[in-house]
């Protein structure tokens, strides 16, 4: 035993030895914070830095000329809750499906929205208890003002309320929708009330909403002009949404492509619009986006529509001094709902690369017929 007890002591030095080594070894993400007493450094290599001093690496937002990088996330018709005319209530009987936990909505795409620094739908329902109002719409819908946890659930902090069914259940139901999204903390615009959006890094997203039926388009060249202006003395960012076009249609018409540009050159940063519930192509004017129609996100107004394809459409901006810049889009092409089958009312992004393949070939196919359509529909940032 005496014998082997030097090689014993040595093995425990070396084990000693590498313990030690390996507990220095320190990840590049994981850099402990400077030593308050500063380890002796090698006088004979100067050049050695101070490992007590982390390089200095700013936030994820911000670029290295001090800009700021702003991501929004823009999605198609959110409706949900019932068709109160024809007293039917297909959301309903999927919330039961689904425990009635209301976070069910968003359950696939939440994770996606809740990175940015701002998503907004347009929020094509009411959340009221008032009696119907257009008793000859063909659809009149509603749903109960706790159903406000979607949107919350879902990290969609902003919303259009501006489109066909605001006034389904009259000034009544707008006015008790509006209060119910404000005591949320959710941003809304209509025509006659914009909106300025703060994100968490202080910059403020300007919104104006717009819906052109019963012959608005003459009026709003003249009116849209003087939104824009006045709001541009408020925000660092204009978000113009319109409620425009046909249903069903694939593909922007004259005046909605002539009220897009005229908005661009007005002086907004980025247009985005729906009501058709069909995917429309993205034209780049003048260094801007016009996303003509973002189709349907989630909607309750029929249990298999025949397209259910849509995508959620992002871009970013680097903003300095209160100028903003484009600073790429992407796109992430999803169905309306997680079944092939049946709508259950949750908005799915594609993995299929078939799936998205046809969504991309169907915008750029449709995009022929614009002057300004993008030439590229890319998934990731560049």
């Amino acid at each position: 035993m005496k014998r082997r007890l030097p090689l014993i002591l040595l093995l425990l030095l070396i084990s000693l030895t590498v313990m030690t080594a390996a507990e220095e070894e320190v990840s590049l993400f994981q850099a402990p914070p400077p030593a308050t007493t500063a380890p002796q450094q090698d006088v004979g290599d100067e050049s050695q830095p101070d490992a007590t001093q982390a390089p200095a690496v700013p936030p994820a937002n911000l670029l290295p000329d001090g800009s700021v990088v702003v991501t929004i996330s823009a999605v198609g018709d959110l409706t949900f809750g019932g068709d109160v005319r024809k007293n039917t209530n297909i959301f309903e009987r999927e919330l039961k499906k689904q425990n009635n936990d209301l976070s069910f909505v968003t359950r696939n795409v939440r994770e996606i929205l809740s990175q940015d620094d701002m998503t907004i739908a347009n929020l094509e329902t009411t959340l009221t208890t008032a009696p119907v109002y257009k008793k000859d719409n063909r659809f009149v819908f509603s749903a109960p003002p706790e159903y406000v946890e979607i949107l919350e659930h879902g990290s969609i902090e902003a919303v259009s309320f501006e489109n066909n069914h605001a006034l389904d259940h009259g000034e009544t139901g707008i006015a008790e929708t509006q209060e119910v999204l404000t005591a949320a903390g959710i941003t809304w615009s209509t025509e006659k009330q914009p909106a300025v959006f703060t994100t968490a890094s202080g910059i403020r997203i300007g919104l104006l909403s717009y819906q052109t039926f019963n012959g608005q388009y003459p009026r709003l060249q003249t009116q849209v002009p003087n939104d824009i202006a006045n709001m541009k003395a408020q925000a660092d960012i204009v978000l113009v949404s319109y409620h425009w076009g046909e249903e069903e249609d694939y593909a922007p018409n004259a005046r909605q492509q002539q009220l897009g540009r005229l908005t661009i050159d007005a002086g907004a940063d980025l247009v985005v619009g729906h009501h058709s519930h069909r995917i429309n192509p993205i034209e780049l004017y003048n260094g801007k986006y016009i996303v003509y129609s973002l189709a349907n996100f989630s909607f309750a107004g029929n249990n298999k529509p025949s397209d259910m394809s849509s995508f959620i459409f992002q871009t970013r901006f680097a903003v300095k001094d209160g100028v903003p810049q484009p600073y790429g889009f992407r796109i992430i092409p999803m169905r309306i709902s997680s079944k092939t089958d049946y709508n259950d009312f949750i908005p799915t992004p594609f993995t299929d690369q078939r799936l998205i393949d046809n969504v991309i070939n169907v915008l750029l196919s449709n995009g022929k017929k614009l002057e300004y359509a993008v030439a590229a529909y890319p998934q990731d940032w560049e």
